[in-house]
C-alpha cells in the first residue's frame, strides 16, 4: 500500500503519460503538419516551477533536434509589465497542470494577439490556458493531490518530446515516447540504500546535468527543496567549474543525471574533478558506477526518454527520501498546489 499521495502518483506516471501520447496522436499529427509548413524562426516557451522544467526539456529538444532558437518568457512581461512582444512570426509553447496561473495565461493571450501560433501542454481542460490555445494538448495526467508535482511533470515532458517528434518526423524519438510508459510502470527495483543514506543527513548539494539532463536536475533540485528541505541547487557540468565548485568541501554531496549523449563524457570528467576537490558524487545513470553510490534507471533506447525515466526514478527516491527526514511530501510548509502569481 503506498503511503503517500506523492508515491501514488509516482507509481500512476507511466500509464496517464500512455494516455496521453494515445489522445493526442492526431493531434500530433496535425500540428507536426502545421509547424513544418509554418517554419517559425523561433519558439519560446511559458510555464514556471515543475512545468518549467518540462519546459526547459521542450527548449533542448528544438534547439538540438530542430535547429531553432528557444527561449523561456518571463509570464510577468505580459501580466505585470504590460509590454507586448513582438511574437507574430513565432511559436509560444504553455505549460500548466492547473492552467489557471494569470501570468501564464496573461503571456498566452499576448503571443495571439500578436499573431504567434500558441500551444497548451495542459492538465485541466477546463482552465482559461486551455481554452484560449489554438492548439490543445491535455496531458491526461489526472489529479495531482500531493503539493510536489511529480506525474503532470513527466506527461507534460513525454508529450513535448512526442511533440517535438511529430515536428521533426523523427521515428527513433517516437517509438523511444512510445516505450516510456513501459519503463515507467516496469519491476522499478529496490532503492539505493547508499544514496539514501548520503541524502538523509544532507544540508546542502549541487545536483548537476548536461543536455537532456540538465532540465532533469533542475527538477530534481526543486523537489529537494520542497519535500526534504534540502538546499539543492542545478547547475550544468559545463558550469559548475566557474565558480560554483569554489563552495564544495570534504563529503560535499553532488548528485548528477548522466547524460546518454555527447555530453556525457564530460559530465563524467567534471565528476571525476569534484570528487578530486573533495565532493561525493552519487549519480542517477542506466548503469550502476563503479566507485559512486548510483540510482540505476532504464536505458529507453533515446537521450532524451531516458533522462525522463531517469526522473522518475528520482522522484521515487526523493520521496522515500522526505519521509526519512521526517517530513510529509505531500504538505510541505509555505507551498500551494496553484500559485496565482501575477
Amino acid at each position: 500500500m503506498t503511503s503517500t499521495f506523492m508515491a501514488a502518483e509516482i507509481a500512476e506516471a507511466g500509464g496517464r503519460l500512455a494516455l496521453g501520447l494515445a489522445a493526442n496522436r492526431q493531434s500530433f499529427a496535425d500540428l507536426g503538419r502545421r509547424l513544418r509548413a509554418l517554419n517559425p524562426p523561433f519558439v519560446a516557451t511559458n510555464a514556471r516551477g515543475s512545468s518549467d522544467h518540462a519546459a526547459a526539456a521542450l527548449n533542448f529538444m528544438v534547439e538540438t533536434r530542430l535547429g531553432l532558437p528557444c527561449a523561456s518568457l518571463g509570464p510577468s512581461i505580459a501580466s505585470l509589465y504590460r509590454q507586448p512582444l513582438k511574437m507574430a512570426a513565432g511559436v509560444l509553447v504553455s505549460f500548466s497542470q492547473s492552467g489557471r496561473s494569470p501570468d501564464i495565461v496573461a503571456m498566452q493571450q499576448s503571443t495571439r494577439s500578436a499573431g504567434g501560433l500558441t500551444i497548451a501542454l495542459v492538465n485541466d481542460e477546463t482552465s482559461p490556458l486551455a481554452r484560449g490555445a489554438a492548439f490543445l494538448l491535455p496531458s491526461h495526467a489526472g489529479p495531482e493531490r500531493s503539493v510536489a508535482a511529480t506525474k503532470s511533470a513527466l506527461c507534460c515532458m513525454g508529450l513535448a518530446a512526442a511533440l517535438v517528434a511529430a515536428w521533426r518526423e523523427d521515428e527513433g524519438l517516437t517509438r523511444a515516447v512510445a516505450a516510456l510508459p513501459e519503463a515507467m510502470n516496469g519491476d522499478a527495483g529496490v532503492l539505493p540504500e547508499a544514496v539514501l543514506t548520503a541524502l538523509t543527513g544532507a544540508r546542502s548539494l549541487f545536483v548537476l546535468g548536461r543536455g537532456p539532463t540538465l532540465p532533469v536536475a533542475a527538477e530534481a533540485a526543486l523537489k529537494l527543496k520542497e519535500t526534504c528541505a534540502i538546499h539543492a541547487e542545478a547547475f550544468s557540468t559545463a558550469e559548475v567549474l566557474h565558480g560554483p565548485a569554489g563552495i564544495v568541501t570534504e563529503g560535499f554531496p553532488v548528485l548528477a543525471f548522466l547524460p546518454r549523449d555527447e555530453a556525457r563524457a564530460g559530465a563524467l570528467e567534471t565528476l571525476s574533478q569534484l570528487a578530486a576537490f573533495g565532493a561525493a558524487p552519487l549519480v542517477v545513470d542506466t548503469v550502476a558506477h563503479a566507485a559512486w553510490p548510483t540510482l540505476v534507471t532504464p536505458d529507453c533506447g533515446h537521450p532524451v526518454a531516458t533522462a525522463i525515466a531517469g526522473l522518475h526514478g528520482f522522484y521515487r527516491l526523493v520521496e522515500e527520501l522526505a519521509r526519512r527526514r521526517g517530513r510529509n511530501p505531500d504538505a510541505p510548509p509555505h507551498l500551494k498546489k496553484v500559485t496565482q502569481t501575477v
